[in-house]
């Protein structure tokens, strides 16, 4: 036990609690912009239970290492390329979150309080967080992948996605009120997830996107909307 507390193990654990929040913000944004599609009484009850999930996807993985590594070894090559559960994940994640994404961009062009209204009759609770739950371990996956790089000790692991997840749990309102709050930084919120989903396609063809350049895209585009929103406020 003393053998866990550690220099280097406490600088591990701070360094994957600060990558698995990094990793989490795509998480928090897409848990937000579904959730709102529920009345407002079920929103918060759907935000937090998709977070609670989202730790106990991660946990399970994380449990199972030995499966993970597993979902990385290919169990099919077509032509040169290698095909591996991982791949197959990432690949059906990407296509999933950029259709929802381009479907969510859609309504907010086509009548948008008609579909609104309709859409928040028609929102069943289970399916949100069915929907949430598919993203979930497509996240969760990438995540634990990133875990097992960085860590060696299961618990340091485990203690890093608690402590981010709690983290986001008490985030995710205030984001996601800010979000819908802004109808532009809502749509940028979408945006960001369409690249995200790209890159999920670009990965599963083992075509490595350095996570550094989407951040800094995603990081510049929000700075220059939240100068916009500061000089319209300053205008009114």
């Amino acid at each position: 036990m003393t053998e866990l507390f550690t220099i280097e193990n406490l600088i591990s654990f701070v360094t994957l609690c600060g990558l698995e929040l990094v990793l989490g913000i795509d998480n928090v944004i897409f848990i937000s912009i579904i959730a709102s599609k529920l009345p407002v009484n079920q929103q918060e009850k759907a935000r937090k239970l998709g977070l609670m999930l989202a730790v106990v996807t991660r946990i399970i993985l994380l449990l199972s290492i030995s499966w993970i590594i597993g979902l990385t070894k290919p169990f099919l090559t077509i032509f040169s390329f290698e095909l591996s559960g991982r791949n197959l994940i990432l690949l059906l994640g990407g296509l999933f979150l950029i259709a929802k994404s381009t479907k969510e961009i859609h309504h907010k062009f086509s009548n948008e309080h008609h579909e609104e209204n309709q859409g928040k009759k028609k929102a069943q609770f289970a399916m949100i967080i069915l929907q949430i739950l598919l993203l979930d371990i497509v996240f969760s996956f990438d995540s634990v992948i990133t875990a097992v790089g960085m860590v060696n000790n299961i618990l340091i692991m485990i203690g890093a996605v608690c402590v981010s997840t709690a983290v986001m749990v008490l985030s995710a309102k205030s984001i996601s009120e800010f979000v819908e709050s802004h109808p532009t930084l809502k749509m940028l919120a979408l945006s960001f997830l369409i690249l995200v989903g790209f890159t999920l396609i670009a990965e599963s063809f083992n075509q490595h996107i350095s996570k550094g350049y989407i951040y800094f895209a995603m990081g510049f585009s929000l700075l220059v909307e939240f100068l916009n929103l500061r000089l319209k406020s300053k205008s009114h």
